[in-house]
């Protein structure tokens, strides 16, 4: 009889068990702080694009954002018009949703806003969960907090769109501010 393959026996959170490609970006991803200005950012504005349909939508697609979208640069993004927004719109490897396209070019000008006014994106936001990561030992997983609630606001009063509570929730668990991981997953903690 064959050794089961360990990376998929392993007991992982019940949505990442259904694809490949979500158990790879569980394993590897979800999470995992980051603290790159630039990668939050990227993974902000990912979140917004997913608002409505399923992460695994986004995952086949990231490659296609990243390349549609000059690698998520926000010097370059900002300067976007319309005939940017047209070419994305007719761009099969993304999402081709208007007002989120157009919510990705104006949070570029809202980043570049932030860092020009001598606020770094990164410690913006990690500086809002000065106890990172908030561990959820409950088991179940929530859609916001009142946490998510409050960057939301923040986000929204420096211009940002597309980054209501829902949103912002799920970032802050992929960026690994949230550790929201199932208590019998391996990479709980309490497993770890």
């Amino acid at each position: 009889m064959p050794c089961p393959d360990s990376v998929t026996s392993l007991t992982r959170c019940r949505w990442a068990e259904t694809d490949p490609l979500l158990r790879a970006y569980h394993d590897t991803e979800w999470g995992v702080p980051v603290r790159d200005s630039r990668a939050l950012w990227e993974m902000l504005m990912l979140e917004g694009f997913q608002a409505g349909l399923s992460w695994l939508i986004v995952l086949r697609r990231r490659e296609g954002f990243r390349r549609a979208f000059q690698g998520f640069d926000p010097e370059i993004v900002a300067r976007f018009d319309a005939a940017d927004v047209e070419r994305l719109m007719a761009d099969p490897g993304i999402i081709r949703a208007r007002a989120k396209i157009e919510a990705t070019i104006g949070n570029a000008r809202a980043y570049l806003a932030m860092r020009d006014k001598g606020e770094v994106f990164s410690d913006f936001v990690w500086n809002m969960v000065p106890d990172a990561p908030v561990r959820n030992t409950t088991g179940q997983v929530l859609a916001q907090s009142p946490l998510s609630q409050a960057m939301s606001k923040v986000l929204k009063a420096r211009g940002f769109k597309f980054v209501g509570p829902v949103i912002v929730y799920a970032w802050m668990q992929a960026v690994g501010m949230v550790d929201d991981h199932d208590p019998a997953c391996f990479r709980h903690p309490a497993t770890r």
